[in-house]
């Protein structure tokens, strides 16, 4: 507030209290801070990239999983064609192995589980493949792009839980030209 000491002169006031425009000011910062944030969050844009990636010493007893999803119409990817037009986001999830055997998440358990169990056994046990860990298969995961995070983190799940220590992505790689 201003205070005037003036000896009478009644002149109108050109001080501008500004208390409340910065408490105003604060709080509407305030809301854009919290509000800004969730606006513009745009998941629905993500496009994977394509980088450079050193190619891995690949053993038969690694594990190809692909994941994608049903197209509109709710057809499943196949390796004839069966008219899919490209997975979408709200398509349920589709999990191949070896990119032949179309699994759900109780048969991914079920199949790696064996598959592993059986080359530990060949190895000569669990002791037996601790001693060399390049005998571990690894699992190597092709995702659609436009397969959901929910499909990828389910497999990735599944997976662990069978006993693979090493989960790895597959990506395009960067055309050299």
């Amino acid at each position: 507030m201003a205070i005037s000491l003036g000896a009478g002169e009644e002149t109108p006031m050109s001080d501008i209290n500004t208390t409340p425009l910065v408490d105003v000011m604060l709080v509407l910062l305030i809301i854009f801070l919290i509000a800004v944030p969730v606006a513009i969050q745009t998941v629905e844009e993500l496009q994977i990239p394509i980088i450079a990636s050193n190619e891995s010493d690949d053993k038969v007893e690694n594990l190809l999983i692909t994941v994608s999803t049903t197209d509109a119409e709710g057809r499943t990817p196949r390796t004839i064609r069966s008219g899919f037009s490209g997975a979408i986001r709200e398509g349920e999830c589709r999990i191949f192995l070896n990119n032949t055997t179309l699994v759900d998440s109780s048969d991914l358990y079920d199949a790696a589980f064996a598959r592993l169990d059986a080359i530990v056994q060949r190895a000569g046990g669990p002791e037996a493949i601790m001693q060399d860990p390049d005998l571990i298969p690894q699992v190597h995961i092709r995702g659609d792009k436009n397969a959901p995070w929910r499909c990828v983190a389910g497999t990735i799940f599944n997976i662990q839980a069978a006993g693979y220590p090493t989960v790895a992505f597959i990506s395009n790689p960067v055309d050299p030209n």
